[in-house]
């Protein structure tokens, strides 16, 4: 874990972001998480960990009603974003993904210049009245994203024609660019190399500073250096989280310490 993110444990506690009380889903027959309740803190990166298969991305995709796109896909219980229940049939949902964006496992850049890539969301949603001020947005966007020194001379080319390191830091920028609270990552680094994943770790520590980030990923070792807080999944059950140094030096549950050593995975 870094120095920096080391000395954010040790502050006061943070606030409460986003809340999941008694959180149940089912697809179909099959439940796939129970009874699930945990905190996301504010300005914080929160690591879920477990198995393939253990409901980590199903609760990721929860959080920003990605889930409402399966249609034997239900959910019970209750999610808050800032004390407002995101399942109140009063919530605009793509205002939702506007506040809670999301990077998912493989670089799925638009089939569009590097430029329209970024500038897509802030135009659907409104966000700008001149071109002056969206050219403000990507370029601020893409340097928050740690790209834009790489391609500000191309900003007209595809975006489908960066490295997979550059494009995944290319969907962070879109993610970003409607100035979301919150970002979702789902596995961002499992298709790129170490060098692009290194790249990719650092943008998240610098990230946190201005957004509450939940990761989920495989690599303890990357839970280990990007997060503060960890939640460890199984078999769709919450089994233990809390500060991330504390899973990872003095886990409470059994089940937490065989999956840290690999006696289950």
């Amino acid at each position: 874990m870094s120095k920096k993110a080391k000395q954010e444990n040790t502050k006061i506690a943070p606030q409460v972001k986003i809340k999941g009380r008694n959180v149940d889903v089912f697809y179909g027959d099959k439940q796939a998480l129970f009874d699930i309740n945990l905190d996301i803190e504010r300005n914080q990166v929160t690591s879920l960990i477990g198995p393939s298969g253990c409901g980590k991305s199903t609760f990721l995709r929860c959080l920003n009603r990605m889930n409402d796109t399966i249609d034997i896909c239900k959910i019970t219980g209750s999610i808050t974003l800032d004390g407002q229940d995101i399942y109140d049939k009063e919530i605009d949902v793509v205002e939702l993904r506007a506040r809670v964006g999301m990077v998912f496992q493989k670089p799925n850049p638009f089939p569009k210049s590097i430029y329209e890539n970024v500038a897509y969301g802030p135009r659907i949603h409104g966000m700008t009245s001149s071109k002056e001020e969206l050219d403000k947005i990507v370029l601020k966007s893409l340097k928050r994203a740690g790209l834009f020194e790489e391609v500000k001379d191309r900003l007209d080319e595809s975006g489908t024609s960066l490295s997979g390191g550059q494009q995944q830091r290319l969907c962070i920028a879109r993610a970003i660019a409607t100035r979301p609270e919150v970002l979702l990552m789902d596995e961002p680094c499992s298709a790129l190399d170490p060098i692009a994943t290194a790249i990719i770790e650092e943008l998240i520590d610098e990230l946190r500073e201005k957004f509450t980030i939940v990761i989920v990923t495989h690599s303890m070792q990357q839970a280990a250096r990007v997060s503060q807080k960890t939640a460890f999944f199984h078999l769709g059950k919450l089994i233990e989280e809390g500060a991330t140094d504390d899973i990872f030096t003095n886990p409470r549950n059994q089940k937490t310490q065989d999956y840290i050593t690999g006696r289950i995975g």
